[in-house]
């Protein structure tokens, strides 16, 4: 396995501390005037999706995690857990509610995720950057709702977004799920 040392780290990066997988959210080099350099970072840990602080120094070694990304459809919610299947082999692997976390609320039947493993354990969910979702819910339009303002608008997946005020009930929309937001009505 791969290790990095403290000049190697960045945003985005995945790095192995302890046997726990996490990812570089933020970082900052920091030269003090007395003393040696060292890195500051925020690393979010892939188990159970919390944010520590971390400091490291000239020397400090960690290991590349033994990560690997499947393509797997999303099944059903069985009350404890998400149930997944592989496409390929249609082996399924069932991931908790806390380690798939917000991302819940993007979810579908039928939809197609990237399922996260380490060490062969399905540790995490990445929905598509930007997916359409038909609008199951939102508010009648009314005279003179035409300037550039936006109301909310539940999807058939059960998230809540913001959508300009043409947008209907059973219109279908594509939404970046990244950033949460409307992005545009789909013809």
């Amino acid at each position: 396995m791969a290790s990095y040392s403290m000049g190697d780290l960045k945003k985005g990066l995945k790095i192995e501390i302890n046997g726990i997988p996490y990812k570089i959210v933020e970082y900052q080099h920091v030269k003090p005037g007395k003393g040696p350099a060292f890195v500051r970072a925020k690393i979010k840990s892939f188990i159970n999706g919390k944010v520590i602080d971390k400091t490291f120094h000239a020397g400090d070694k960690c290991e590349q995690p033994n990560l690997v990304q499947k393509s797997m459809q999303y099944l059903y919610d069985d009350g404890e857990n998400l149930q997944f299947m592989d496409t390929v082999t249609y082996e399924q692997v069932a991931i908790s509610h806390e380690q798939v976390g917000d991302l819940i609320k993007w979810l579908i039947d039928g939809m197609v995720v990237e399922v996260l493993f380490h060490n062969s354990s399905a540790i995490g969910v990445e929905v598509p950057q930007t997916v359409e979702y038909k609008i199951v819910d939102t508010p009648p339009n009314f005279k003179g709702d035409t300037q550039g303002g936006r109301k909310p608008a539940t999807l058939e997946s059960g998230a809540v977004i913001q959508v300009p005020f043409h947008v209907l009930e059973g219109d279908i929309v594509r939404v970046d799920t990244s950033r949460e937001e409307y992005l545009e009505k789909v013809k």
